[in-house]
């Protein structure tokens, strides 16, 4: 774990920087584990401008958190505090294998158990699930989503909570 390592809401601000993290780690991180078309269809080359208010709703329309080390974001993850459902962890590539995805994802099971859900979901990439199982969430079927045109296989995790130990 990195002791200077910050996790803080997510400000509007942070929408391009988010954007840049998640494009790289799936075109950098995921490349390790996805072909190169599954990439292209799941983050196209789309000019960031005709994205980035899109992005921007996005983060704002759900609980989000980045982390900061060094004053610099290098991760963040979100939580649907109504349905339990983490949609986003993304690391820069940078900051990877250091403890950033960890953390995350343990704001988001603090928050979860503070505002009583009993489970939180997430479809994890190939890339993610091992980080998410280390934190106990579990498989519960394999899948192939389209985007695009393309398959891209993840899996369908949950992580039951006791709501009564937040």
């Amino acid at each position: 774990m990195l002791d200077d390592l910050r996790i803080r809401r997510y400000r509007d601000t942070d929408a391009r920087v988010t954007r840049s993290i998640f494009e790289r780690a799936v075109r950098v991180t995921a490349a390790a584990h996805y072909a190169a078309e599954q990439l292209a269809a799941w983050v196209p080359d789309d000019p960031l401008g005709t994205v980035l208010d899109d992005w921007a709703a996005r983060r704002a329309a759900v609980t989000t958190w980045v982390a900061e080390l060094d004053d610099s974001v290098v991760g963040f993850t979100d939580l649907d505090v109504e349905t339990g459902y983490l949609d986003m962890l993304f690391v820069d590539p940078d900051a990877g294998r250091r403890g950033v995805g960890s953390a995350l994802i343990s704001q988001v099971l603090d928050e979860a158990r503070a505002v009583g859900l009993r489970e939180v979901t997430v479809q994890a990439s190939r890339t993610a699930q091992p980080v998410f199982e280390r934190h106990g969430f579990v498989v519960v079927r394999e899948q192939r989503v389209e985007r695009r045109g393309v398959l891209i296989e993840n899996a369908v995790m949950r992580m039951p909570l006791d709501a009564s130990a937040g």
